[in-house]
């Protein structure tokens, strides 16, 4: 793969096509904003993932899909059929994967708080539970047994490790510092495992980590993960995985194309990591679990939506559409960059903040965008949001969340 990552979105003969169709007709009866999704690219991003995991010789990896980032039906309903299974962070992530037949005991459920009516609902789902709880303090662990043992079950749990790395990536989405809320520090792990009355209705099945999203620098992975092997092999019990989570980042800026790590690096990372600081230390082979949402889903979304009007303002022009912050937050959120695309290519370029009509200053897709100038009616394309974008939306304003439309 080149720098570029693989997209739906191309102009053709200067007009720009979704997997080769024209928006015209993908457009025909539905109403902007919508998110429009491309099953192909879905189905190439999943399946790229699992063969570099196979090709580096993971042994029996699992995909567990953060649900977290599209939790769109049909989206799940195919990643099922690809064989994926589901990381999800609420009892509303869980039904929507059991609702989509993803199997139970392919589900990680992640997530600091963990009520214990969405404990009792994930260990009576399935004969067995799902695959395993992974466990963000102690207090849960407590919990998880306690709950067990009254429905006469044994959980499977997993301890999510505090790495305690830095990552580079926006600080909201960082997750694996000491200060974060995020996971067990090393020390509290060992000491939870020898206290045998968290034990009685619970097995520990794995140990997971997650650092942070939108990586794209692997030094701190290589990090995290000598941490997540240096305590595999001190409590030197048998394990059936270990989990590296997810957060590998997609291209949204020049920047990113620049300094992106592609899948199969990645993969590559991850496996001479582990085989340098676990492999070659012992003779235990669990599997790898991987918790991947962005890469899969990020490239294979866009924001359709079209031109409200146009207004100058003390020689700054604006460019108003009728997509918000309410149906994509990620620019007013966290300063995100998504590229915006007219339908038809256009040399002539001006200078446009591309705002919605939200009442915050905040609206904003774009400040001093140079593109081709953008009349009433027309469509203004917002790339990249097959991830964190209808997941994260609302109906601020009392707007009505945009549909989503799988190709």
């Amino acid at each position: 793969m080149n720098k570029i990552l693989k997209s739906p979105l191309e102009y053709q003969n200067d007009e720009l096509t979704f997997d080769g169709k024209s928006f015209l007709t993908l457009s025909k009866g539905k109403k902007t904003p919508f998110y429009l999704y491309s099953r192909n690219t879905l189905k190439y991003y999943y399946q790229y993932f699992h063969s570099m995991a196979l090709k580096e010789k993971l042994k029996d990896p699992l995909i567990c899909y953060a649900v977290k980032a599209n939790s769109n039906i049909e989206v799940l309903k195919t990643l099922r059929n690809l064989g994926s299974g589901a990381d999800v962070v609420s009892v509303g992530e869980l039904k929507c994967a059991l609702k989509a037949n993803i199997d139970p005991q392919k589900i990680i459920f992640s997530g600091v708080g963990k009520t214990a009516q969405e404990i009792k609902f994930a260990l009576s789902c399935h004969p067995h539970g799902i695959y395993a709880f992974n466990v963000e303090s102690i207090e849960e662990l407590e919990l998880i047994n306690t709950i067990a043992k009254q429905l006469k079950k044994i959980a499977r749990v997993s301890f999510r490790l505090n790495p305690e790395v830095n990552v580079i990536t926006h600080k909201h989405i960082a997750t694996g510092n000491k200060t974060h809320k995020f996971g067990i520090l090393k020390e509290d792990i060992l000491q939870a495992i020898d206290i045998q009355h968290l034990w009685t209705h619970c097995t520990l099945v794995g140990l997971s980590i997650h650092i942070g999203s939108q990586l794209t620098d692997m030094q701190a992975t290589k990090d995290a993960i000598l941490e997540l092997s240096k305590l595999a092999l001190t409590i030197n019990q048998d394990l059936e995985f270990l989990d590296v989570g997810g957060g590998l980042g997609i291209d949204y800026t020049q920047k990113d194309k620049k300094n992106l790590t592609q899948i199969d690096h990645y993969m590559k990372v991850v496996s001479l990591s582990f085989k340098k600081y676990y492999f070659d230390k012992t003779k235990k082979k669990p599997r790898i679990v991987f918790e991947p949402g962005r890469i899969l889903v990020g490239k294979m979304g866009v924001l359709v939506s079209k031109v409200i009007r146009t207004k100058m303002s003390d020689g700054r022009h604006f460019t108003i559409i009728d997509a918000g912050m309410n149906d994509l937050i990620r620019p007013a959120l966290y300063g995100a960059h998504h590229e915006i695309y007219p339908r038809l290519k256009n040399s002539k370029r001006i200078k446009t903040d591309i705002v919605g009509p939200i009442c915050e200053t905040s609206d904003c897709f774009g400040e001093g965008r140079k593109i081709p100038e953008l009349k009433s009616g027309e469509f203004a394309i917002i790339d990249n949001a097959g991830a964190y974008g209808h997941t994260m939306s609302s109906q601020y304003n009392e707007r009505p969340r945009p549909k989503e439309y799988l190709v």
